[in-house]
């Protein structure tokens, strides 16, 4: 009987030690929504691909609200979410988390405590939202015809630049910090403002990829972070491919846009086995005679030995283009959601002209800086 009851003492023993391990790991998020009285509040975890719902809390008078969830062990991402309002929570070690917040300015008049990594995310995410702010209205400026295609290419590089440089505070202050990844990702209707394949903005992605490999090194976002700077890294150097199976499939960099007649013309196909360059560009802009003039010359030396251009046009006056492109020589089609189509998001367009080049596999193998140095580099890749 002694026995027995010892090995139950025992057994409690160690389920009180495996309780109270678990229990360290944990970390709390918890606090007040003033007015959220009835509304539903959502705790999720923000991965690298998706996002998905640990818990949630239907708040009561008090509005008071207390999540907990078992640390990862690296640093992660977690939001609360009210209605479409949300909150961003960087996690590095068991912590709590406290959040006073409104049901109605929940997203941007929050005051957090105990983590100065949440503070940090809290000042990018207004950061971010300030941009984003200057952002749509130049697109409605756009839009509403105030402004030409130039002005807005034009306009649009400062409102990005300003976050950058806020930005980069945080990134260069500490790399290996979860704010620094937060700042690094931080995007503007589905763009990234740092471009990894900007020779300028890779420093960021560079500088923010080594630190995480080191201290995070079997951490899923160090490894993520670590293959696109990686990749980005050989576009811009051209050593090889793009190998951008490892980031995202090919068919993600695909197009399928209408000529001046109206027929829908492949990228992939319509430039397979050739070395073709894709030339993103607006003829309205100032400068589109004279780049037209540079594309030409090369395209005339080299379209015997299988050099093809995929010019996709973004302006907005579709009889200008059709008028504009109707006696050029190679492939012209033109993107009826202009400069913020989701094929100026895939590729990362910020600035007309931008182009790349795609070898004779259908690969990534260089992002054009300089159209001064293109013949360069295409008689570098059409062998």
């Amino acid at each position: 009987m002694n026995g027995l009851k010892m090995q139950m003492i025992a057994a409690c023993a160690l389920l009180f030690l495996v309780f109270s391990c678990e229990k360290d790991k944990r970390f709390t998020i918890r606090g007040n929504v003033s007015e959220g009285k009835g509304k539903t509040m959502f705790f999720e975890h923000v991965g690298i691909s998706k996002i998905d719902v640990l818990d949630s809390v239907k708040l009561d008078d008090k509005g008071s609200f207390d999540f907990r969830h078992l640390n990862s062990g690296e640093p992660d991402f977690y939001r609360l979410r009210l209605d479409a309002q949300l909150i961003n929570i960087a996690i590095d070690s068991s912590e709590v988390v406290d959040i006073q917040a409104n049901a109605s300015n929940f997203a941007q008049g929050y005051a957090v405590e105990g983590s100065a990594e949440c503070s940090k995310i809290k000042e990018l995410t207004m950061s971010q939202l300030k941009a984003s702010i200057a952002y749509n209205k130049l697109r409605k400026s756009y839009n509403d015809g105030s402004v030409t295609v130039d002005q807005y290419m034009e306009q649009i590089i400062p409102v990005l630049n300003e976050y950058k440089e806020s930005a980069k505070n945080y990134i260069y202050t500490n790399p290996k910090s979860s704010s620094a990844y937060f700042a690094l990702f931080q995007q503007i209707n589905g763009m990234l403002i740092f471009d990894p394949y900007d020779k300028e903005d890779y420093k960021a992605f560079g500088a923010v990829a080594t630190s995480w490999d080191q201290y995070f090194p079997e951490s899923a976002r160090s490894k993520h972070l670590y293959n696109m700077a990686l990749q980005a890294l050989k576009a811009i150097r051209g050593e090889r491919p793009v190998e951008y199976d490892v980031i995202e499939s090919n068919a993600h960099l695909e197009m399928k846009l209408p000529d001046i007649h109206e027929k829908q013309i492949s990228l992939f196909e319509s430039c397979k086995g050739k070395l073709a360059l894709i030339d993103f560009t607006a003829y309205q802009m100032q400068e589109s005679p004279f780049h037209n003039i540079q594309l030409n010359e090369i395209y005339e030396k080299y379209k015997s030995r299988g050099f093809e251009i995929y010019q996709v046009s973004f302006d907005p006056d579709v009889h200008f283009w059709k008028n504009a492109s109707a006696n050029l020589p190679w492939i012209c089609v033109r993107d009826p959601q202009s400069v913020y189509s989701q094929n100026a998001l895939n590729y990362n367009v910020k600035n007309l002209p931008t182009a790349f080049l795609m070898n004779r596999n259908g690969e990534i193998v260089k992002r054009i800086d300089s159209f001064d140095h293109l013949e360069k580099e295409v008689d570098r890749f059409i062998k």
